[in-house]
């Protein structure tokens, strides 16, 4: 008998991949194309034609057919999960604008809609004026409505890229509840276009016709098409399901169904999520975002640069690792892990905050990276692991905020990413939190929580926790080590809990002086 599997697509930032999932969580085949087509026709700037996008999942879908042995006859469904905040603007005729913004896009809108003087009050009163004025600043439809007008008024549908390729799939302008993370007028709390009395549509320049029809994760949406099965290669007739964000799929791709179990995800962004039924605000006024999970929130907390920072440090000191790799033919990350276990555990008292980008509360819109406790004993190595330590406390921080919000103990930590491939990076979590970290089987998390969503939606699993329970799975897991969680617990508490406080007052004069970053509003302190 053929072994019933899905297909699975995932469109990162990187790179698209088509991936094969058995109903036991093995990935059967894969096939990855990196996206090359970005364009940034100013510095910070970045964006990409969203028929690339297409052209690219075509493209891997295609590559998988040519070299694997599994028959297409055992697909039983195709569900996308794609990079969040990414948007698109397409005219009547559904074809796009402009490119797509995607979510690295730095630029700022100046010009932002006045919100009506009992709402402007009102958040003002609750301390949320700033907040909502970073929203503002932050959404690609205020700049495009601002420096692109006559376009803006063309536009008759804004989309996110999941309900782009939805659209490009179905015909149909649908995207799911769980894929909705952006700047985008969505009530988080009640999973829906936002109430119209709501502030978010005088914060924004977006009619609710331009927006989707939204459906919870696992709907099915439509059928594969004989035009969209002659372009991917997929059986016609195959149904096709609304999936959810990258980083929701990943969640329940790494087992985390609970709120005592942690996803850490070691990341461009590096983020940790719980899976919740309650909605539970980890940071005040900042909203869960949905999960994957119809009915179910994650409590994410994001630290923006994350395992960016690594690729910072590869950047600029990591010539001597760049050149190795080469000789050697490996990834020079590979041989960073040598660096770190070099230096003590403490970093010989560097300790570094990782703020390199500011946040919207915590940290505030401020806040800058800092390194304290340089002295002359101190080189690359202790650098490169202080940066490791230095997010795995600002990690540990937002569990703890988690916690008290949540009033649930996280008592286990998946981590995945692609710095959990650093057997370093899990031994200093783990110390750090006091916690094991467990590395999942697979490191395809974010194709497999989708294929999880998908076997659920088909009733080939009757229900998520047997999803979880026969297609994830444990593999390395690292235990603390106590002599180094103490150190790490006193640094943590004595030091690093203490870091923001006392330089934020310098970081605001950094910011009044230089004007980096940005002020958000005229009543910022």
């Amino acid at each position: 008998m053929t072994v019933p599997c899905i297909l699975a697509i995932d469109n990162g930032t990187q790179s698209v991949r088509a991936l094969l999932f058995d109903l036991d969580g093995h990935l059967l085949d894969k096939a990855q194309v990196a996206i090359d087509t970005y364009q940034s026709p100013q510095p910070g700037w970045l964006e990409n034609d969203p028929e690339a996008f297409w052209r690219s999942l075509c493209e891997a879908c295609q590559l998988l057919w040519a070299h694997t042995r599994v028959p297409k006859e055992a697909v039983r469904g195709v569900v996308i999960t794609t990079q969040r905040g990414t948007t698109v603007a397409l005219d009547a005729d559904g074809q796009p604008l402009r490119p797509a913004m995607i979510w690295l896009d730095q630029r700022r809108a100046t010009a932002i809609p006045p919100l009506r003087w009992w709402w402007d009050a009102a958040l003002r009163a609750i301390g949320m004026r700033n907040t909502v004025r970073f929203f503002q600043k932050e959404a690609e439809a205020n700049w495009i409505a601002q420096h692109q007008p006559e376009l803006w008024a063309r536009t008759a549908h804004y989309l996110l890229l999941s309900g782009y390729l939805n659209y490009r799939f179905t015909g149909r302008f649908v995207d799911s509840v769980a894929s909705q993370v952006g700047y985008v007028p969505f009530d988080y709390r009640r999973g829906r276009w936002a109430s119209p009395w709501d502030w978010k549509w005088q914060a924004l320049p977006i009619r609710r016709s331009m927006l989707p029809e939204l459906v919870p994760a696992g709907t099915v949406i439509g059928e594969v098409d004989a035009r969209v099965a002659q372009d991917t290669g997929i059986p016609q007739g195959l149904p096709v399901i609304a999936g959810a964000a990258d980083k929701a799929c990943e969640v329940i791709g790494a087992g985390c169904l609970t709120p005592e179990i942690a996803c850490l995800s070691y990341g461009t962004t590096a983020t940790i999520n719980t899976t919740t039924p309650r909605y539970v605000e980890a940071t005040r006024f900042v909203p869960p975002y949905p999960s994957a999970v119809p009915g179910h929130y994650n409590t994410e907390i994001q630290i923006t640069r994350g395992f960016w920072m690594v690729s910072w440090f590869k950047e600029q000191f990591g010539l001597f690792e760049r050149q190795l790799a080469l000789q050697r033919g490996v990834a020079p990350e590979t041989l960073f892990d040598e660096l770190v276990n070099a230096v003590p555990p403490g970093s010989l008292g560097l300790m570094l905050q990782p703020f390199w980008n500011p946040g919207i509360k915590v940290p505030g819109p401020e806040a800058k990276g800092a390194i304290i406790g340089f002295g002359d004993v101190h080189n690359r190595a202790h650098l490169y692991r202080a940066i490791l330590e230095g997010l795995a406390y600002a990690l540990r921080e937002a569990r703890e905020r988690i916690e008290r919000r949540s009033g649930r103990r996280i008592t286990r930590l998946r981590v995945s990413g692609g710095g959990s491939q650093s057997d370093a990076a899990m031994q200093i979590t783990a110390n750090i939190f006091n916690l094991p970290c467990e590395r999942p089987h697979l490191y395809e998390t974010s194709g497999l929580g989708a294929a999880m969503l998908a076997a659920v939606s088909l009733k080939l699993h009757p229900d998520f926790a047997t999803a979880v329970a026969r297609m994830t799975r444990i593999g390395a897991v690292f235990e603390p080590q106590p002599e180094h969680a103490r150190t790490y617990d006193r640094l943590y508490r004595r030091v690093y809990c203490r870091m923001y406080r006392r330089l934020q007052p310098l970081y605001r004069d950094i910011q009044v002086i230089t004007g980096y970053p940005a002020r958000l509003a005229d009543d910022t302190p």
